[in-house]
């Protein structure tokens, strides 16, 4: 009987978050789990599309760069043991790919996405460039607000990847934001998209379950 109630809260979170989106001008589409989403990507990237992928554990965690690449597409991401200087021109390919993948750090309710970056190219992706978007999240990623957006962003997405990066900052210790001015910190852009950019086509994959962080 609670697993029923769970199920139904959950479907009615992502039908309310979905439907204000798509009031935002988003194309939204909800997967059950994330193999079905896993099909609902691959099927909005067109035959011989260059495909950019930001730094997502999301996307990872569908394993959509492999099936990718065994599918012929041409796959560019920057998580790669590469000089510093060859990770950055990796980035800057994301940005002119046809599609680009990746996922956000908080949805709310009212049909807004949160993203906090250190670098930058996830954000400017999502913004202008490539001319399909598709941001997948999983539903431990959909929150009430901004303020509430703003706080997830900054003390359950940041102190992970500061940990997963092997950062020298202060939440990667604690688990949660000091504000603090680290020169490691990854917390240095906010962007927060209100509705769709107008020149991109852009796709949000709300997700039946946990992914990412």
């Amino acid at each position: 009987m609670w697993r029923d109630v769970k199920e139904w809260y959950w479907r009615e979170v992502i039908r309310g978050t979905a439907e204000a989106l798509r009031r935002n001008g988003f194309e939204v589409h909800v997967a059950n789990d994330r193999a079905e989403a896993r099909e609902v990507v691959l099927k909005l990237i067109p035959p011989g599309s260059t495909v950019g992928v930001g730094g997502s554990i999301t996307i990872r965690e569908l394993g959509l760069i492999e099936e990718l690449s065994a599918r012929g597409f041409e796959v560019v991401h920057h998580w790669v043991k590469a000089p510093p200087e060859a990770v950055d021109e990796l980035r800057r390919k994301e940005l002119t790919a046809d599609v680009f993948l990746c996922s956000v750090n908080a949805v709310t309710r009212d049909g807004k996405l949160l993203s906090i970056d250190g670098v930058g190219n996830r954000v400017a992706a999502m913004i202008f460039g490539p001319r399909r978007v598709i941001v997948v999240a999983g539903r431990n990623k959909i929150v009430r607000d901004l303020d509430e957006a703003m706080w997830r962003a900054r003390n359950v997405a940041a102190p992970m990847n500061c940990r997963r990066l092997g950062l020298d900052t202060p939440c990667a210790k604690t688990g949660y934001c000091t504000e603090c001015t680290s020169p490691t910190r990854a917390c240095r852009i906010v962007v927060v998209l209100e509705a769709r950019p107008l020149k991109t086509d852009f796709h949000v994959v709300l997700v039946n379950e946990e992914l990412g962080f």
